[in-house]
């Protein structure tokens, strides 16, 4: 099977922001965070909505009372 390199990229990247923050995930959102602040661009985030039962059953995911999706 040949190597994609688009994901191969992704995954090199994502090790390398990994490692960087010593894999903290905590660290690592909080830069992301502070990144989104500096860069200037506009931000949008939507109030939690709750899932109806047909779109979590497209899903695959059986119980929709307690799912929550939100984007921030």
């Amino acid at each position: 099977m040949p190597i994609d390199t688009i994901v191969a990229e992704v995954r090199q990247t994502r090790e390398a922001l990994a490692s960087q923050f010593n894999y903290d995930l905590h660290a690592m959102i909080q830069d992301a965070r502070e990144r989104q602040k500096t860069s200037g661009r506009k931000v949008v985030s939507f109030p939690p909505t709750r899932l109806n039962e047909a779109n979590a059953s497209q899903d695959g995911l059986a119980e929709t009372d307690n799912i929550r999706v939100v984007i921030n």
